[in-house]
């Protein structure tokens, strides 16, 4: 039997066993947020909430909107890509409803 990790399945857990990337990404299934809004429901400092994003971004799983108004508003939310993964999301929080 081959006992070896499909290189597409170790590269997704990779993505979302970083810490916080899947508090952040559960936080987006409601819809756009401000990093203001992501930072205090999610706990994380702002500088891990950044990078995370920047990482999710470049893995086309988070979008950044920037809005020209004054002062200038800028959002993040779920491209299709992250949005593909709420059943998943939904899945591990019924789990740990039952078993947590």
């Amino acid at each position: 039997m081959d006992k070896t990790i499909c290189p597409r399945f170790e590269k997704a857990m990779g993505i979302l066993g970083q810490r916080w990337t899947g508090l952040i990404m559960y936080q987006l299934l409601s819809g756009p947020q401000r990093f203001c809004t992501i930072e205090s429901a999610v706990g994380v400092s702002g500088r891990v909430l950044s990078e995370r994003l920047k990482d999710l971004e470049s893995e086309g799983i988070v979008k950044r909107d920037v809005y020209p108004e004054t002062p200038v508003r800028i959002e993040y939310s779920l491209t299709e890509k992250g949005k593909a993964l709420e059943p998943l999301m939904k899945e591990i929080e019924t789990w740990s409803q039952s078993w947590l």
